[in-house]
């Protein structure tokens, strides 16, 4: 009778699964916790769901036909990876852009940082608990935005805008007007989203403290974007590695004390002002004139052989782009550096010893997109 009452009280983890539909695993991704009473004592991540693979397609698509892949890989910052890839090209070929359309490649992919940034407040808020107010501030903003890309690209999601060499055509005639009052609205949706989480106490007992990361680990773990910057790394491509015509901007770039949640929305928080200085400056500067596409491209793409690794600040951290060329109009080798994939590296880490519910707050801070990670 006594081995039997010993061995009741024998401590047993738990395996709690949670998804790949459960509403907190932000797309089709499912983590298995083990579970000490509400201690997350390991994480198993299970990933590939949403495998298609985008990359092999590629290499049997020409050089304007893979875009499409990008905006459907990275799908809530489509124009970073549009512009990775065709940087990528245009550095193979040897193209030069035109002034003109390199101004509107950083406008138009800023703003996307914006509306992807806007898309992590709405699901970030709720995952905190603050309801769904978060939504009502984040979507409105983000739905001028979507309408802004609609009337550039003729398409609200899958825009397949950037070519190699440029754009696709011209901006509409009013681009300017339109920028500077989608931007009105959109300051007035980062102050909202301010007032509303960053000082409301629930936000920050759900936020402070939990999922911390130090720098050494941020960058053992290869973290970037927001994820390595809230742990005190000021790491920014945009600054450190300047591409396109950014090293003609001033910009911040916000860091992290921390390295916890809390921390990583307030770098997200601050990337968006700055975004917001980003554009106003690009639309000072904007040539009133000019070509948007490189003379004399062929309109069958060839490149010479070689390999290029071509890599842009998305908001989720560094959207790269390999591409090995055989000679001819398609990849030989292509393989796309995924900021998701590699940030969500860490899950596990930041996840141990925390309390199950934390868990679902350190994986909605990393904002994965699951297409990002699984192409």
């Amino acid at each position: 009778m006594v081995a039997e009452h010993e061995r009741s009280l024998e401590v047993v983890d738990i395996p709690i699964n949670m998804g790949p539909q459960h509403p907190s695993t932000h797309g089709v991704f499912r983590m298995v916790l083990m579970v000490d009473g509400e201690k997350c004592v390991d994480v198993i991540p299970h990933i590939g769901y949403m495998h298609r693979g985008g990359e092999k397609l590629m290499e049997a698509m020409d050089f304007r036909q893979g875009i499409g892949y990008c905006d459907r890989t990275e799908y809530l910052a489509q124009f970073s990876a549009e512009l990775a890839y065709v940087m990528a090209v245009e550095r193979l070929m040897d193209v030069q852009v035109p002034e003109r359309a390199e101004y509107i490649r950083v406008i138009l992919t800023e703003l996307n940082r914006l509306s992807s940034h806007f898309m992590f407040m709405g699901a970030f808020g709720i995952d905190s608990g603050v309801f769904g107010t978060s939504f009502t501030y984040a979507f409105p903003q983000r739905e001028y935005l979507q309408e802004l890309f609609e009337e550039v690209s003729g398409d609200r999601l899958m825009y397949a805008y950037f070519r190699v060499g440029g754009l696709a055509w011209e901006v509409t005639d009013n681009f300017v007007q339109r920028c500077h009052e989608v931007l009105k609205h959109t300051q007035q949706g980062i102050r909202d989203i301010d007032e509303l989480l960053t000082k409301n106490e629930i936000f920050i007992g759900r936020c402070q403290g939990i999922g911390a990361f130090t720098a050494e680990q941020a960058i053992a773990n290869g973290l970037s974007g927001p994820m390595l910057r809230a742990s005190g790394v000021p790491w920014d491509l945009r600054k450190d590695e300047p591409y396109s015509v950014y090293d003609r901007f001033n910009f911040e770039i916000p860091v992290g004390n921390y390295g916890d949640v809390y921390d990583r929305y307030l770098v997200r928080l601050e990337e968006m002002r700055q975004s917001v200085s980003i554009v106003e400056q690009a639309l000072e500067q904007l040539p009133a004139e000019g070509p948007i596409v490189a003379e004399k491209l062929p309109r069958r793409l060839r490149t010479p052989p070689g390999e290029v690794y071509a890599k842009v600040e998305s908001p989720r951290g560094e959207w790269g782009v390999y591409l090995v060329s055989k000679g001819g109009d398609k990849p030989y080798r292509l393989k796309m550096r995924s900021p998701s994939f590699c940030n969500l590296s860490a899950l596990r880490e930041m996840c141990l010893n925390q309390f199950l519910a934390d868990a679902v707050m350190i994986l909605g801070s990393m904002d994965i997109v699951l297409c990002c990670v699984d192409r």
